[in-house]
């Protein structure tokens, strides 16, 4: 199984406002840059975003180390989905889990893979983070001007 590491952010300007994500894919000495955005999203969406097509840009199943800056996606993957599902998508207080459906594709692409889940500081200095977060921003820009 090949092992991958991954790199992803989101960005949004308001909240919700235009969006944008980004992810690295990194195998051996190969690196894939990938970008997208939204024109009215949210800040949370736009980080699931960007490790759904992380994840789904991957064509074999792989053994993923999946880098975060946000705990959104790394508490929801590994701590609060089983409980969700459990419950039929309702939170503890009885309410609709928020954005089910990317949740819901993320829980999908994720059972395809052996993926650890890494939070990381953002703007901290940390390259690939850095990375993705320029890649989201990139693609915020491209949404606000119409080239994506």
């Amino acid at each position: 199984m090949k092992a991958v590491t991954a790199y992803t952010d989101g960005a949004c300007r308001g909240n919700p406002g235009p969006g944008g994500w980004g992810a690295i894919l990194r195998y051996g000495e190969n690196v894939r840059e990938l970008q997208g955005g939204e024109a009215q999203t949210t800040n949370n969406r736009m980080e699931l975003m960007a490790a759904i097509e992380a994840l789904g840009a991957l064509r074999e199943p792989c053994r993923v180390a999946l880098y975060t800056d946000s705990r959104y996606v790394r508490d929801g993957i590994t701590r609060w989905l089983p409980d969700w599902r459990r419950r039929g998508w309702l939170t503890r207080a009885k309410k609709p889990v928020k954005n089910q459906d990317l949740w819901k594709q993320l829980d999908d692409l994720a059972q395809r893979h052996e993926v650890d889940w890494h939070w990381v500081k953002g703007h901290a200095g940390h390259a690939g983070n850095e990375r993705a977060d320029a890649l989201a921003n990139l693609g915020l820009e491209q949404t606000l001007t119409g080239e994506a």
